[in-house]
Parts: structure tokens; C-alpha cells; sequence
């Protein structure tokens, strides 16, 4: 299995259609009221829509955009975003196989307002332009006219980069409404394939939160149940005993008998509670969660990446030499994944993980993955990529212990020349007399070039270091970016370089401790920034800004570089 997301998808926008709601307790359930364009057909989706539309009763004393997913016989996904506006019988849906939850949900605001404004005609005019639209680049700026002098502007999320906030609303809820501590719990319980529950009162925020979940697995995908609102009809769901990634709002949630569901996982956003019968946050490397907990607490995290980043770089620790298990088969030119190799190559505190880390259908799935898949591509490339800045960052240690020995050297040799130069027979260096002692000439002259030597290495090292720390700062930027001292296996290679200059570095989250077995790196030479781990960032909060006006739209990036081919060919993997 592939990608949940469909390639080169044919439009923005697949469907919109209005639904009324259910009318009262056993009348007439919910329907679609209209919808554009008339010929769209899927009666399978159209079926659907309704019923997720209104799942269930549920608190609606302001406006509420929440999203719901349709699984396709082929296992890709269609998105489907809702807007519901208190004291409406009826809810706006718009159908799209792009995950874009902001400019989807501007959209239906700015498809509202033309409801209810004073030219009817506006509405299907804007509807048919965004529909005939192309599809835009993802992180760029779009422009779409309708009508007499009338425009929609947005701006589309780049799923191919980590999510950042407060641009995507669905980590920004998640990370204001759940602490580090509980966090951590949901994904350890995911890497387990736990049976997960996580249940709110407000529909935005329980579909939020389970977007949210899933998306902080990245580059590993949720390969099971997986609905972000459950519908009233499908409750029998929660008693499926297979893993399960589900949204229950609270009402409906104490209609169920807990008993019945069994062992489960179960996170209250409303109260920041997690309760599970297992140990999932234990049975982790002790390393791993110290690292995650340190890095989502860190005050640079709060703005930006940093929160998707803490997840992959835990992610990397757990999994990041994978390709050191990668084997080719002569006999039959094949590439195969070796198990016992792949948990020989982790530290022995990780073994044991490794071992229960095969048993699961995620990491089966991301190591048998469909190398023709594009989006499967560049998500592992900018796993990858992690791989090689951890990599960089874990060397840290070694160049501060360099640094301490040169500085040592410099110090304890200019300690030793001194008191050469205090005794008798080398009285005439102080005077700039000759030595009239070949020996002494000889070595003095032997010390003087080995020093010059020793400091013009220093140099050399350090520009270099310098030149390569520029080009790691922009490959973060553009993870589809492969410049040429950066091979396919994630081993560096040197380049020349006419004139190394320093980078501008504008943030720098603390490194990871330690680094992942079993993958090469090239030692560079510079002290780490230290980072207070101790400052909590959980006072810092941000406004989740739903009304008439809108969303906030996220902040323009650049769009992305078409990524170079691998330098090894992985078409092909089989598990041996």
C-alpha cells in the first residue's frame, strides 16, 4: 500500500453540495439538498456524505469546520470538509482528494457569504471557476476570478513539508488542547497499533485532534480504521477488534458501554486525559522519549516546524538506518530487507523495540513501499534528509572534544615552551641569539612548522564546516533538493568550494542526543547551540480564530524543486 493520497489529482475541487440536517429524533435522516457540478456521480461517496455531514447531535454555538475521510476500494483517501453555522439546519461540504484543510475551509466561508449575499448568481459562479481551476502548486499563492471583478485568494498548504504552526490548524489545536506528557502516550500507542479513542465535545476539535495524530507519524502512515468523526450508524465500529484510529464525540461516547470496547486508548482533549492499560510510553528507548519530551518542550518549537520535527526526529532515532538492512541478491537482482540485520544494527537498548517494530503493518507497509509512488518518494527523501542533519548534530560532541584538544595543545605547549625557554641552554631564544647546538636548531625549527601546519588545518576545517552548514540549512528548506556531496544513502561527499561563507541561521531547535546506529555521517567541526530544555513552552498558547472572517491563511513558501532520482535503485523490496 502506497500513499493515502492520490497522484496528480485532476482538479481542486471534486464536489460541493449542501445537506440538511435530520429532522428531530427518528424523523428523516440527513440529506443532500444540492450540489455542484449535477454531474458528479459517485453514488457510493454521495451516499456517505450525510451521514458524515451530521454524525451526530453535538454543541454548535459557534461556527465549526471539521473534516472526514472516504476510503476508495484502491485505499485512497477523499477529503471531505464541513461547515456548520449555528442555528443552520443546513451544512456546507466541499469534496476534494487534496488535504488541505485552510484554504478548503476559507473557501466555505467565502462560499457562505455568497449565499446569503444579494447576487444568487455568485455563488455558482464561484463554484464554477474554483471547479475548472487548475490545480495549484502546493504552497502557493492562488488566485481564482469569478463573476465581475471578484477573486477568491488562498493560500495551499505544501503537504510534501512538516506542518507548521500556528499555519495548520489541525496541529495548532492539537498542541494547545493536549500537553507534551499526553501526546508522547498517542504516539507510542500508534507505533503500537493500539486500539485508539480520542473523544471531545466540540466536532472542530475531535477532528482536529485526529488529523493531528496522524499526521505526526509522518513518514509512516496509519494503516487501519481511520475516521476523525464517527457517525451515529457506524458506533458498532468501536467494538472491532483491530487496531483503529477514531473520533467519538462525547455525547455519543457515553452512550457505548466500555466495557464492551475492551482494551482501548482513550484521550479526553477536553480535559487532557489519556487512560490505557498499557505501557506503551515505557516500552519506548528511554532515549528516544527524553529526546521527544525535551524537544516539544523547548521554547523554539512553539512557532513553526518544530513540533512535526520533534516527532520525526524520534521517528529517525527509531528507524533512521533502516537502509543499512537493505541487501542485494545476486541471484536474482533483488533488493531484500534483512530483519535480523536491521535489529543487530540498533544500540542494544533498542532491540528489543526493533524486534516488535517488524510485527507492525506500519513499518511493514513504509519498507515495502511502492518506490513509483511520487509522494512516497519524497516523503522518504525528507526522512533522509533528517537522517543526514541528525547525523550532523549528533557529531557535536566530537567537535567540541576537538576543539577542547586544540585548545589544550595550544595551551599546555605554550606552558612547555616557556619553561624550555627558563632554563640555560636555551637562554639565547630569549635574546635572539644563535644556537650554536644543532639540535636545538633543529627542533625549534621542527616545532615552528608543525604549529603553522597544525593551525592552517584548523582553518580549513572550520571554513569547510561553515560551507557545509549553509547547504544543510538550505536543504531544510527544500527537502527535494539534492546537491551533489549528498548521495542517495545519505553519505556526505565532498565538493569543492571557491569561498565558503556563513550561514544566517535564524533558529536552531536543540539536537537530538545521540545518533541512530548503523548510518554514516561526515564529522564536522563546531559547538552545538544550547538550548534551555528546561523552559516549558506550554504557557505560550494561540487564538483559533473561527467566524465569519475566516480563517488565518498560512504563510507563503516556496514551491518545491522536482526531487533528483535516487542514486540506488529501490524498485523493488522484499522482505527476506
Amino acid at each position: 500500500m502506497g500513499s493515502r493520497l492520490r497522484e496528480n489529482p485532476r482538479r481542486l475541487l471534486e464536489c460541493w453540495c449542501e445537506v440538511v440536517g435530520p429532522q428531530g429524533e427518528g424523523g428523516r435522516p440527513p440529506w443532500i439538498s444540492q450540489k455542484f457540478p449535477s454531474t458528479y456521480t459517485d453514488e457510493e461517496v454521495l451516499k456517505s456524505v450525510p451521514q458524515f455531514t451530521f454524525p451526530c447531535p453535538f454543541e454548535n454555538t459557534t461556527i465549526q469546520h471539521f473534516s472526514f475521510v472516504l476510503t476508495s476500494l484502491d485505499s485512497k483517501w477523499t477529503y471531505g470538509f464541513c461547515r456548520h453555522a449555528p442555528g443552520s439546519h443546513t451544512a456546507l461540504v466541499l469534496l476534494s482528494h487534496l488535504p488541505w484543510h485552510e484554504i478548503f475551509y476559507k473557501l466555505l466561508n467565502h462560499l457562505a457569504d455568497l449565499r446569503g449575499g444579494d447576487d444568487p448568481g455568485d455563488l455558482t459562479a464561484c463554484l464554477q471557476s474554483v471547479y475548472k481551476a487548475p490545480v495549484p502548486t502546493p504552497g502557493s499563492e492562488v488566485t481564482i476570478p469569478y463573476a465581475s471583478n471578484k477573486f477568491f485568494v488562498g493560500t495551499c498548504p505544501d503537504h510534501y513539508k512538516l506542518p507548521t504552526i500556528p499555519e495548520n490548524r489541525n496541529l495548532l489545536e492539537y498542541y494547545n488542547a493536549v500537553d507534551v506528557e499526553n501526546m508522547v502516550a498517542i504516539f507510542a500507542s500508534m507505533l503500537f497499533e493500539r486500539r485508539i479513542i480520542i473523544t471531545s465535545r466540540r466536532v472542530s476539535r475531535l477532528s482536529a485532534c485526529v488529523q493531528a495524530a496522524n499526521l505526526v507519524l509522518w513518514p509512516m502512515q496509519w494503516q487501519h480504521i481511520f475516521i476523525p468523526v464517527l457517525p451515529q450508524h457506524l458506533v458498532d465500529y468501536l467494538l472491532a477488534p483491530m487496531p483503529f484510529l477514531i473520533g467519538v464525540a462525547s455525547g455519543l461516547l457515553t452512550k457505548v458501554q466500555m466495557e464492551d470496547i475492551g482494551e482501548a486508548v482513550i484521550l479526553d482533549a477536553d480535559a487532557n486525559t489519556v487512560s490505557s492499560p498499557f505501557q506503551d510510553t515505557a516500552s519506548l528507548p528511554q532515549e528516544v522519549t527524553a529526546t521527544l519530551r525535551r524537544n516539544l518542550r523547548s521554547a523554539h518549537n512553539t512557532i513553526g516546524d518544530g513540533v512535526a520535527r520533534a516527532f520525526l526526529r524520534a521517528l529517525v532515532q527509531l528507524i533512521g538506518n533502516y537502509k543499512e538492512a537493505l541487501q542485494f541478491r545476486e541471484d536474482d537482482k533483488k533488493i531484500t530487507f534483512c530483519r535480523e540485520r536491521f535489529v543487530a544494527l540498533r544500540p542494544l537498548a533498542m532491540q528489543s523495540f526493533a524486534e516488535k517494530l517488524l510485527q507492525l503493518q506500519i513499518f511493514q507497509q513504509f519498507i515495502g513501499r511502492d518506490f513509483s509512488d511520487s509522494i512516497q518518494e519524497t516523503n522518504i527523501r525528507r526522512l533522509e534528509l533528517e537522517v543526514n542533519l541528525l547525523g550532523e548534530r549528533s557529531g557535536s560532541k566530537v567537535k567540541q572534544q576537538y576543539w577542547q584538544f586544540v585548545t589544550s595543545v595550544r595551551k599546555d605547549g605554550g606552558a612547555i615552551i616557556k619553561t624550555m625557554k627558563s632554563k640555560s641552554p636555551f637562554k639565547h631564544l630569549r635574546s635572539n641569539e644563535p644556537s650554536t647546538n644543532p639540535a636545538v636548531k633543529s627542533a625549534v625549527k621542527s616545532v615552528t612548522k608543525g604549529g603553522k601546519q597544525v593551525k592552517e588545518k584548523g582553518r580549513q576545517t572550520y571554513k569547510e564546516f561553515r560551507g557545509r552548514l549553509r547547504d544543510l540549512q538550505q536543504l531544510r528548506e527544500d527537502p527535494r533538493t539534492s546537491p551533489s556531496w549528498v548521495n542517495g544513502e545519505g553519505v556526505m561527499q565532498k565538493k569543492p568550494r571557491s569561498a565558503p561563507t556563513s550561514p544566517t541561521i535564524t533558529r536552531r531547535p536543540r539536537s537530538a542526543v545521540g545518533g541512530a546506529r548503523g548510518f554514516v555521517v561526515k564529522t564536522t567541526y563546531k559547538r552545538a547551540t544550547q538550548v534551555n530544555s528546561r523552559d516549558d513552552s506550554r504557557n505560550r498558547k494561540y487564538d483559533l480564530i473561527e467566524g465569519n472572517s475566516g480563517l488565518m491563511s498560512p504563510a507563503s513558501t516556496d514551491s518545491l524543486s522536482t526531487p533528483s532520482p535516487q542514486s540506488l535503485d529501490l524498485m523493488g523490496v522484499y522482505w527476506g
